[in-house]
Formats: structure tokens, C-alpha cells, sequence
């Protein structure tokens, strides 16, 4: 989800790379759980975060749905998102703890915050939120080791890759005035991305491509 804010206001102002040194690591959370709480829907998903909750909790796309995830429109485009639960909205798979169970395959977004991305020019670089995190006297830490993601320069192409595709998905969806793109489009991308399962014994990103190229044929983008 992209919001339209001002960088200076949110962040330190600088632009990180996997390479660089940022001070994001929160020492384990020390049992904080503020960030896993009240985020409505705006953790969503990307078709590589749902492979991993899959492969690691052993549940399908559609078990997911019945209790840890939820479907919502994303600038005209439906995609799955973490669910929040109970009156202190707290993410459906933080235990009585206050722990993340899926913490070795959680999301995307949960791995780099109090990270962020700011996309440009087809691509990403990473910002330091400063306001979201209330952890304080973080300690610094190399960008591609916070992520903690195999092959991690892949996974940032794949990132921006799926970014922009959504993002042209979203300009057919705004401007079919019939508003019968945006289900076409919706079904389509639930289906081919998240319904229909990659082969763990293959390569996921290999598998993906080859969805994205044929999506990317029949719609144009």
C-alpha cells in the first residue's frame, strides 16, 4: 500500500541499499508486539509472502482466508492482507505470547520494518521509518541480513517487478469506466499469483516469471 506523504516527515531522510548499515534492529523485540497490532489492513501480501505462510504452516491459500488472512481492494485491485483480530486488532498470528508464529515465514513487510521502500524509476530503495517503531536505542545493522531472505537481490527484483505490475493492473482498473476490469483483473490475479500453488521442489521466482509474463501479455502492462 503506497502512501502519499512527505519522505522528510517519516523517515531520516537517507536512501538505503542492501549493503548499507541502518539502525533497524530491535534486539528480538524484547516482547514488544505494537507494531504486530492495530495495522487494519495495510500488511498485504505479495504472492511470495503467501508461498512461504503455505510451505511453512503446511495450510492452503484457502485455509489461510478462514482465519489468519483476509481479502480487501487495493486501489481498485483485490489482494490478501494480514488480519487483525479482537479488540486489540492484533495480527491473527500473534500467539498468547504476544509472539509471532510464523516468524521464520512471516511477510515481507513485517521482515524489513521499521523499513520501508520508496519506489522510483522501476525499482526501490529502502527508507528507516521513524515514527513506527517504538523501540527505542535500536542497534545498526546490515540491510540484506535484516530483510532475512535467501538471495536477497533477487527478492528486491522481484519486489519491484510485482510492484509495478500491480501498479499498471490499478491504472486499467481507475480507468475502465464500466468497472468491469477491475473484477476481470481481480479474479485474474487471485487465481494465477495466489489460488494456484508453485512447485516447492522448484525455483518460486522462476515459476512466478513465468505467470508474470503471461499476465503481462494478456492485459497489456
Amino acid at each position: 500500500m503506497e502512501r502519499q506523504v512527505d519522505l522528510n516527515e517519516i523517515s531520516d531522510g537517507k536512501l538505503y541499499g542492501l549493503e548499507d548499515m541502518v539502525r533497524a534492529d530491535c534486539a528480538g523485540c524484547a516482547g514488544c508486539s505494537a507494531c504486530c497490532m492495530g495495522m487494519g489492513s495495510s500488511v498485504i501480501l505479495d504472492p511470495y509472502d503467501v508461498h512461504r505462510l503455505v510451505i511453512g504452516t503446511g495450510m492452503s491459500f484457502e485455509a489461510l482466508l478462514q482465519k489468519h488472512l483476509e481479502l480487501n481492494v487495493v486501489d481498485g485491485v483485490i489482494l490478501p492482507n494480514l488480519k487483525m483480530d479482537g479488540e486489540k486488532e492484533a495480527c491473527a498470528f500473534l500467539n498468547e505470547e504476544g509472539r509471532c508464529s510464523v516468524h521464520p515465514y512471516r511477510p515481507g513487510i513485517c521482515r524489513i520494518f521499521p523499513l520501508g521502500r520508496l519506489y522510483e524509476n522501476g525499482s526501490f530503495q529502502y527508507i528507516l521509518q521513524i515514527n513506527e517503531c517504538k523501540k527505542g536505542n535500536r542497534s545498526k545493522v546490515k540491510v540484506k541480513k535484516w530483510i532475512d531472505t535467501p538471495d536477497a537481490k533477487n527478492y528486491d527484483k522481484y519486489i519491484a517487478k510485482w510492484h509495478y505490475f500491480l501498479k499498471g493492473l490499478q491504472k486499467i482498473a481507475r480507468e475502465d469506466e464500466e468497472g468491469t476490469a477491475a473484477k476481470t483483473i481481480s479474479m485474474y490475479v487471485l487465481k494465477t499469483f495466489y489460488l494456484t500453488g508453485y512447485a516447492a521442489e522448484n525455483d518460486f521466482f522462476e515459476q512466478f516469471y513465468s505467470r508474470l509474463a503471461a499476465a503481462c501479455n494478456l492485459f497489456g502492462v
